[in-house]
């Protein structure tokens, strides 16, 4: 039994894999067809269309601890895209991370979940960007990541230690869903390559799955089971509601690349599948984080702003927006409403029970304030503006964002955790720099002087020898 997106030859068999002969009976466009789904499901374009540009055409930044990576044209290009691939060398580039020049590429591209699809799936994606997307004849910046992390010949021992390249096999104690959502959270949707944190070589920690990690300067949150830590106190129908339009009211809201997500991906999948992520993740292992004490969502209540400022200054005062409630009042009530409860449609959400303010980790909360969020679901747009660089509202400094953090946590969030403008700075510079990231400048000379090293000693050996002689 294998899992895959392909629906066979009729829509009602979405999920099911194909037989031989059903394979054999399907034409290039049916096989085009099942790979769109099988590209939306995967969130190719997300990562491979850089905004304002030609779908799959690449030159998207992203900005990893080692520097950043650009992604390349996925069109059919015969000079800049995959053109010239055979779908061999599409399936291991997809799934094992290796170009058809034999260098390797970097695990930004998700291969270490695509590794688990079906060869069915591969093959429908394969003929779908080689048959139905618009070949662009443009080439997209090179990635050129400080040394040691330019030698791309280093991956081969990474992918050596992380990669797992067994394909996806069902548990027969477990239900067709529960199978399903498995496959979509671990291979093709990579679900867990965002919420798996990651440890010293950026590898996956898979004692600790879908306990949340950061991403750049987004923090995707646990998505286990646990009812504290996770999403063990959603319900089923709030994770899809979630996952179609990137909001569950008294929830959460997407934004950061998990709106990338709705966006691009998750909207387009049909209720069955979402229906089967859900179940997966509602019956997944829990894990949760000792610190946490009661879940994110159940954080704070309605606190109006305004009483306290009433009367604080003479009415023609002037620098009077100088505290977090103040700030808070200036740039945030007219939307989240003054006592943080949000529009009556929720269209601008409620900054209490809100997971964004609730979490042990304020990351989503300062970056929202600092990116904005910007997501599109069917004819629908939400907007909120951002506040850092190039804000056409107001540009915040980091002790301002900081400011408005602290008063939003403590009124509406949890007030165990408070921020100050290095916190803000971080995130702003792209998001927290990891241990290998901080040692880059010291690797070429320790490798110089470890070569130097032996070198004496190789030296001071064959002087020993000839003495002994």
């Amino acid at each position: 039994m294998k899992i895959t997106l392909l629906k066979g030859i009729s829509l009602a068999l979405f999920g099911i894999a194909l037989n031989g002969a059903a394979q054999a009976e399907l034409s290039q466009a049916e096989w085009a067809q099942q790979g769109k789904m099988v590209a939306s499901a995967a969130d190719c374009q997300a990562c491979h269309t850089n905004p304002g540009g030609q779908p799959f055409a690449g030159g998207y930044s992203i900005h990893s601890p080692m520097g950043t990576i650009f992604t390349t044209n996925i069109t059919p290009s015969k000079q800049f895209g995959i053109g010239n691939y055979t779908e061999e060398q599409f399936a291991r580039a997809v799934r094992h991370g290796v170009r058809p020049d034999g260098k390797n590429l970097y695990p930004a591209m998700p291969y270490t979940s695509y590794s688990h699809m079906s060869d069915e799936d591969i093959k429908a994606m394969y003929v779908y960007f080689q048959t139905q997307v618009k070949a662009v004849d443009s080439p997209t910046p090179e990635t050129a990541l400080p040394f040691p992390f330019n030698m791309r010949i280093a991956m081969a021992g990474w992918n050596l230690m992380y990669l797992d390249s067994a394909p996806f096999k069902p548990d027969a104690s477990k239900s067709a869903e529960w199978n399903r959502g498995a496959y979509l959270v671990n291979g093709a949707g990579h679900c867990d390559t965002c919420h798996t944190p990651r440890n010293l070589m950026m590898g996956s920690v898979t004692d600790k799955p879908l306990a949340g990690g950061m991403v750049g300067p987004w923090y995707a949150p646990n998505i286990s089971s646990d009812p504290v830590s996770g999403i063990g106190n959603w319900t089923q129908a709030e994770l899809v509601e979630y996952m179609k339009t990137g909001r569950a009211n008294g929830k959460n809201q997407a934004a950061g690349p998990m709106a990338e997500a709705v966006e691009n991906s998750l909207q387009y999948l049909p209720d069955s599948d979402l229906n089967a992520i859900a179940f997966y993740l509602k019956n997944s292992t829990p894990v949760r984080d000792p610190e946490d004490k009661q879940s994110a969502d159940t954080f704070g209540k309605a606190f109006n702003v305004e009483e306290g400022l009433r009367g604080a200054h003479p009415a023609n005062a002037n620098g009077t927006i100088d505290s977090g409630a103040a700030l808070f009042s200036g740039y945030c009530a007219s939307c989240h409403q003054p006592d943080g409860s949000g529009s009556k449609n929720q269209a601008y959400p409620s900054l209490y029970n809100n997971t964004a303010t609730g979490l042990g980790n304020a990351s989503n909360l300062i970056s929202a304030i600092l990116y904005g969020v910007d997501r599109k679901v069917g004819d629908h747009h939400v907007l909120m503006p951002k506040f850092g660089e190039g804000s056409y509202v107001g540009q915040l400094n980091d002790q301002q964002i900081a400011d408005i953090s602290n008063y939003v946590l403590t009124h509406y969030g949890n007030a165990a955790i408070q921020v100050n403008a290095h916190d803000v700075a971080v995130l702003r510079a792209g998001g927290p720099i990891t241990l290998l990231a901080k040692l880059q400048p010291y690797m070429a000379p320790a490798m110089v002087a470890g070569v130097v090293i032996l070198l004496v000693l190789i030296f001071w050996l064959g002087r020993r020898r000839k003495i002994v002689k």
